[in-house]
């Protein structure tokens, strides 16, 4: 028997142990996106940091920090 086996042999395991739950981030990830610009309406993370939401508003709509994301930092 491989380690391939082996590896198959325990994930299947784990899988009944776990009820067999998947282990999605994609919800939690969803609710995480509460920046949202005002022009496009693209959602960003709530870890986005200033610099990436200015490069945003410059480089998508010419505008600035404030006319896109007006509630950043409040």
């Amino acid at each position: 028997m491989g380690n391939g086996a082996k590896a198959a042999q325990k994930r299947e395991r784990n899988a009944k142990d776990a009820g067999g739950k998947g282990k999605s981030q994609t919800k939690s990830n969803e609710a995480a996106k509460s920046i949202i610009c005002q022009n496009c309406k693209q959602a960003f993370f709530v870890t986005t940091r200033q610099p990436a939401l200015e490069e945003h508003a410059t480089n998508k709509h010419s505008k600035t920090l404030a006319e896109c994301f007006p509630n950043f930092g409040k």
